[in-house]
């Protein structure tokens, strides 16, 4: 993507993946959304698996040649196999952003050559590498180079959980409460569509999914490793697999469903709840513990959701948009039109992205991710 000094300005996407279904592909639909306020223009796109020969006929290439070759005719979009292929820039005055959406296994080798063709800034997908020590080094050579990354957790912004929030931190009894977050994808619960899914995602529902809502966590109730006191996992409301990828024919074995709860040294107390087959929407919940007959009960505050009724609009347009998405793409229209405003603006005025977090925040959050994984397997898998 270019940033200018103008009204638009144009990122380039790398590894955009299938159409329909990968975030890359998203990314790229609301970039030439011509009513998107996004003040940025997509230029380039590189994708190193399905211009690659062994990406010729696996799943979803037939589909991406045709988004290819329409941007190409349509958009003047140029493809690239490498990053290293992208032409330099023509000018001084271009502010150049990448969004990286690939796989995860694939993002430091892709966000190093971001690094070496000047890039201004560097706008990373969740969880933003494999491992904790990775991630920290991305961090340290983009501070070398001055080059600014944010990240794409997009709840971060979303208006369920400001509301959430700040009907938590209004409460005058904050011992008694209790915050839940709550996310659903809407896959089909069958061995075929959660076997993809897990396939595409193997880094695991912690490193995934759910790294939006531990993210939650880091930004805005102080949660680290050293400041956790204690996780319990729900038993009841948690589920695990091993299932067939399609495109690899291996086994990988991941939660479709999990929750846990989270108590600081502080005193907080939060929730995680994720469903691969719960539904679109996702939600904050406030409670507060009471006793009552001998035993302490749980009292519903309120409840916020996504998508939010004020974005009713946005949603059906991006519906009407994209027929035939994965519905999640729908309910997140919204936030993610808001990360690349807050980004772009941010590139081009240089202040700060208003609630977009940075890599140091998602270098916390993977860190979280990795201590809690082991634990919240030990409590629901040995038997």
């Amino acid at each position: 993507v270019q940033a200018y000094q103008q009204t638009h300005q144009r990122p380039n996407g790398i590894a955009p993946g299938a159409p329909l279904k990968s975030m890359g592909w998203y990314h790229a639909t609301q970039l030439l959304n011509e009513d998107s306020g996004i003040n940025a223009r997509l230029d380039y796109v590189v994708e190193p698996w399905f211009l690659s020969d062994p990406g010729k006929c696996t799943p979803g290439y037939d589909e991406f040649i045709q988004f290819k070759k329409k941007l190409e005719a349509t958009n003047g979009i140029q493809f690239f196999q490498s990053v290293e292929e992208v032409p330099p820039l023509s000018d001084n005055t271009t502010k150049r952003i990448a969004i990286i959406s690939a796989r995860t296994s694939s993002n430091p080798s892709l966000f190093a050559s971001c690094l070496s063709i000047g890039c201004t800034a560097i706008f990373l997908e969740k969880p933003g590498a494999p491992a904790v020590s990775q991630l920290e080094q991305m961090a340290l050579d983009a501070k070398a180079k001055n080059v600014r990354v944010f990240m794409g957790f997009n709840k971060n912004v979303s208006k369920y959980v400001t509301k959430t929030r700040e009907l938590a931190s209004s409460h005058l009894n904050k011992e008694n409460l209790n915050i839940t977050f709550v996310h659903n994808n809407n896959y089909e619960n069958t061995p075929e569509a959660l076997g993809e899914c897990f396939e595409r995602n193997a880094e695991g529902m912690l490193k995934n999914m759910a790294i939006h809502e531990l993210a939650l966590l880091v930004t805005f109730y102080n949660v680290t490793v050293d400041t956790i006191r204690s996780v319990v996992a729900d038993e009841e409301h948690s589920s695990c697999q091993t299932l067939i990828g399609p495109s690899s024919g291996k086994e990988f074995t991941d939660f479709d469903k999990l929750k846990f709860r989270i108590v600081t040294k502080d005193g907080v107390r939060v929730s995680i709840v994720a469903d691969r087959c719960g539904g679109d929407d996702s939600i904050g919940i406030v409670t507060s513990t009471t006793e009552g007959k001998g035993k302490q009960e749980e009292e519903e505050l309120s409840r916020f959701s996504m998508p939010d009724p004020e974005d009713a609009t946005s949603i059906s347009d991006a519906e009407r948009r994209l027929p035939g998405a994965m519905p999640y793409f729908y309910v997140q229209d919204p936030d993610y039109f808001a990360l690349k405003q807050r980004v772009a603006k941010a590139v081009v005025e240089g202040g700060e992205a208003e609630g977009v977090a940075t890599i140091d925040v998602a270098v916390e959050t993977l860190k979280v991710a990795e201590y809690l994984t082991p634990i919240l397997k030990e409590q629901l898998l040995t038997e």
